[in-house]
């Protein structure tokens, strides 16, 4: 089967920088792949071309075929990558379920007016689309907080709404940088049954950042490494664990005396 997301000899410069390059994946459906590399190793770069945040260098990105370089990144959401971002960037203010309404909003097509007179058109979809929400919460357990402000949640609870933000979006790929930044063991092995659980329920393709290799090694298909903005290896979980490059990466190589 064609791949979901394929991406081909990607690179991007930075004035004399070349922060990635060559840059090469293709996605299958429901595939989960881990991205890994020390800091600095242009992880969060590759994040922010397949969205368009940055725009390429050089390079091809398809997903189901279709060409998205130079789209804008909120076209690019609407034909199907959604993320979740290292440092939390929910609408803290905000209710929990005004979270996730606010990602349904592709699927809303009352206008101005609408809005402004509430006419039916719009009571409508309003309803629809608070529905929606809630059922996406309640997948996460996460509905008796629908009415609390999203600040106000526990840190791993803030985690999940960015990813049931994601969700509303309706993505085929979902982009996960290091959702288990700040959480304690009991919440890392919670987040992986829910990486799990997204994957099977969603049918989602997710690429992952993430430091924590237990959570990468557990629950990864594939895994590639970059450093210095290459890839230096791929494959599974145990290629990558016993890779001398990638360990090389990590703790550096041993110098003779």
């Amino acid at each position: 089967m064609a791949p979901v997301l394929d991406v081909s000899n990607l690179g991007i410069r930075f004035g004399g920088l070349q922060a990635l390059d060559d840059f090469n994946i293709q996605v299958a459906g429901r595939e989960i792949v881990g991205l890994i590399g020390p800091n600095g190793a242009g992880k969060t770069t590759v994040f922010n071309l397949l969205t368009n945040v940055y725009h390429p260098s050089g390079g091809g990105i398809k997903l189901t075929g279709l060409d998205t370089r130079g789209k804008p990144t909120h076209q690019v959401t609407r034909h199907g990558i959604a993320r979740t971002f290292q440092n939390i960037r929910l609408f803290k203010s905000l209710s929990v379920i005004d979270n996730v309404k606010i990602a349904l909003h592709n699927s809303m097509n009352y206008s101005v007016l609408a809005a402004c007179l509430r006419l039916f058109s719009y009571w409508k979809q309003e309803k629809a689309a608070e529905k929606t929400a809630l059922e996406l919460l309640s997948m996460f357990d996460m509905e008796g907080s629908a009415e609390a402000p999203a600040g106000s949640l526990p840190y791993g609870a803030q985690r999940r709404l960015e990813i049931v933000r994601a969700l509303a979006t309706n993505p085929k790929v979902l982009l996960l940088d290091e959702p288990a930044a700040g959480m304690n063991p009991s919440e890392t092995a919670e987040l992986m049954r829910t990486i799990h659980d997204v994957r099977d329920k969603f049918g989602v393709s997710i690429i992952l950042i993430e430091h924590d290799m237990s959570l990468v090694m557990g629950i990864c298909e594939r895994i590639l490494v970059l450093n210095y903005g290459l890839i230096i290896a791929q494959g599974t979980p145990d290629e990558i664990r016993n890779n001398p490059l990638v360990i090389e990466a990590y703790l550096g190589s041993r110098k003779e005396a």
